[in-house]
């Protein structure tokens, strides 16, 4: 027993003796907050380097040292070209999709999610389905349509194989709607914002101001028009320019009719709203702005001085939608609150 506590004081005093000495030896590495870490950088660095001198910065040409190899690289080899037209699913040649950048077609974003494109994605899809769903039960069988097109008929060779003929009278043929599901909600796809200004025949400044407004309420770079022809009636001359447009894209679409709805329609006095005839039958709607709605635009407003009350233009505006007939792209557009009034044509 006297031997163990011998042991283990003697341990214990090893120990007392011991701390001081492990307790220097501990890694330099090791700080505490109250310590200055500039003293654990390295006094030397690469930034301290001195910059190359003149001479050398001269003397570097690129250029010449490309040109000094002996062998030269292919000057195709590692650069990519996309097809800038589609010559069919068998071609060797296929171009991109539009998602990978080097595509003709792709387009960087989006940079912002919109309050409205969030409320379409969030509570107006969803309703919009509950709205337009058609339960088929099991065991139903889909009734036999009449066919759309004609046939050639008659004892020509040259009718067969023949591509069906269209409707009589040179009628179009409406779109054919799809099964309702949650692919096929529809949804929007662009904004066209057209303004006619025929007094820039006689004084440009009339298309410059015009470009500007729309320019500014639709953040879009304005594509000008001339006439295509003289028309009296409409006091038109050939190869004047008369017009501006704007097409509007992504989330530049959700922007827009956010502020339109929101700001600058409840404004009007005495509005009705947008006339049920309008509609082409393919999901777009069309409506017009007079002149001194444009004003109510915040851009426009805030700058009011800016622009001459008489040279401000009235403006056409084309919603685009994924809708294929009016009483879709109507439901649409009143679920984000554009409304309709009088007899509503589908």
């Amino acid at each position: 027993m006297a031997l163990r506590e011998l042991r283990s004081k003697a341990a214990s005093t090893l120990w007392r003796d011991l701390r001081p000495c492990v307790s220097s030896a501990r890694p330099n590495g090791l700080r505490h907050a109250s310590s200055n870490p500039l003293d654990d950088l390295e006094s030397s660095s690469s930034l301290s380097a001195p910059p190359p001198s003149n001479d050398i910065i001269k003397s570097w040409d690129p250029v010449v040292r490309t040109r000094s190899r002996k062998t030269q690289l292919p000057p195709s080899r590692y650069q990519f070209r996309s097809p800038k037209f589609y010559r069919g699913p068998l071609h060797p040649h296929q171009p991109p999709p539009p998602s990978d950048p080097s595509s003709r077609l792709f387009q960087p974003g989006p940079f912002s999610l919109p309050r409205l494109e969030q409320t379409y994605e969030s509570t107006i899809a969803p309703d919009l389905l509950t709205m337009t769903y058609a339960h088929t039960p099991p065991g139903w069988v889909k009734p036999p349509k009449a066919q759309r097109l004609r046939e050639w008929v008659g004892d020509s060779p040259y009718f067969k194989n023949r591509p069906l003929r269209g409707p009589r009278g040179g009628a179009h043929l409406r779109l054919l709607t799809p099964p309702r599901n949650f692919r096929t909600i529809p949804k929007l796809t662009g904004v066209t914002v057209h303004s006619m200004v025929p007094a820039a025949q006689d004084d440009s400044a009339y298309m410059h101001v015009a470009g500007m407004i729309i320019q500014a309420i639709t953040n879009v770079r304005v594509t000008t028009h001339r006439a295509r022809k003289s028309v009296a009636s409409w006091g038109l001359r050939d190869k004047k320019f008369v017009s501006v447009t704007a097409k509007l894209e992504r989330e530049d679409v959700y922007h827009f009719l956010g502020k339109l709805v929101d700001v600058v329609l409840p404004r009007i006095k005495e509005w009705k709203g947008v006339k049920g005839t309008s509609g082409d039958s393919s999901g777009n709607i069309t409506f017009g702005l007079e002149p001194d709605v444009v004003a109510f635009f915040p851009e426009i407003e805030v700058n009011y001085d800016v622009y001459p009350p008489k040279m401000i233009p009235g403006c056409h505006i084309t919603i685009h939608s994924t809708a294929t007939n009016d009483r879709d792209a109507r439901l649409l557009l009143q679920s984000i609150g554009i409304p309709f009034y009088g007899k509503m044509v589908n």
